[in-house]
């Protein structure tokens, strides 16, 4: 069984990983790492963390790598790489 201070130092280490994915979401693999950090805040905010600001962060984060995605497809008209 898990006792109260474990559940909370596993949100506030779900809160890093999400601010942490989310970071380096917007540098690459935005498809993958920006849903991830978005589930992960989401995660961590409902465990509630000692770290909700970093939460907060990574869910916004997580929400930038999608809005970058989303730019990228739009300004490849619906592709995400252009090959020959």
């Amino acid at each position: 069984m898990s006792t109260p201070r474990t559940t909370a130092s596993e949100a506030d280490q779900l809160a890093v990983a999400s601010f942490v994915l989310g970071l380096l979401g917007l540098l690459l693999f935005n498809l993958v790492l920006g849903p991830l950090a978005v589930a992960l805040a989401v995660l961590a905010l409902h465990r509630g963390t000692a770290r909700p600001l970093r939460a907060r962060l990574g869910l916004l984060l997580g929400l930038a790598d999608l809005a970058v995605l989303a730019a990228a497809v739009a300004a490849g008209h619906g592709s995400l790489f252009h090959l020959g």
